[in-house]
């Protein structure tokens, strides 16, 4: 029993590092994905043409092909493009990229939902009181969107959690790599990997039960 505990005690040491990944990517996600949405609904078919094929690269290839990409791909294609030794300085940096960019993707499909969910009349009331389309999109559109897809948003971050697990590919010292490097060291593979999924399991329950009190939250509030 006691290595168990200690399989969960040396997971929960890469939570901190899990959570920041996770936060970070779903934020830089959230930005790059809403832009990428808006260029999904623009009248420039070449923009609407692009932010396409980016969606459908990232969401059509796995996330651990894309670490492995960045984290030793990259520094190849740079020493021979450019001729010259590159190699990332900090391993994370390629767990906030990678897991950021794959995130945008699924929050572009999110977020465009989002937006066309909200009513068109209005968009056409804001024109009649003389907005231009920018300032319907920023104060009426993009309020109203954000409200709906609140609850997809944070399914979108649970999901990111566990797939972070992937970023130990790369080195990347998260809840993973934590257990993995105590199998190897003290040969408890079992109890470490039970260890590793419990931890998943206390983070992915608790985000789970906070999203659904907030979708609880928003659905009283558009009654009242």
């Amino acid at each position: 029993m006691e290595d168990y505990l200690q399989g969960i005690m040396v997971a929960a040491r890469g939570v901190p590092m899990t959570l920041a990944i996770s936060l970070v990517a779903v934020m830089g996600g959230l930005v790059i994905g809403l832009l990428v949405a808006i260029a999904k609904r623009s009248k420039f078919k070449v923009l609407r043409a692009l932010a396409t094929v980016y969606v459908d690269v990232l969401r059509g290839t796995p996330l651990l092909v894309q670490v492995l990409i960045l984290a030793y791909g990259v520094p190849q294609m740079i020493r021979l493009i450019f001729d010259m030794q590159f190699n990332w300085e900090h391993m994370i940096i390629v767990g906030f990229i990678a897991c950021g960019i794959n995130s945008s993707a699924y929050m572009a499909e999110i977020i465009r939902s989002g937006l066309q969910a909200v009513d068109i009349g209005q968009t056409e009331a804001a024109r009649s009181l003389g907005l231009s389309n920018g300032q319907t999109m920023r104060y009426i559109i993009v309020p109203q969107a954000f409200k709906i897809i609140v609850p997809a948003l944070g399914n979108e971050f649970v999901t990111l959690i566990k797939e972070t697990s992937i970023l130990s590919v790369a080195g990347i010292v998260e809840v993973t790599r934590r257990g993995t490097l105590w199998a190897s060291s003290d040969f408890l593979y079992f109890q470490a990997y039970i260890g590793v999924a419990i931890v998943y399991l206390i983070m992915t329950l608790t985000l789970s039960r906070l999203v659904a009190y907030i979708e609880r939250r928003l659905a009283q509030s558009d009654r009242s």
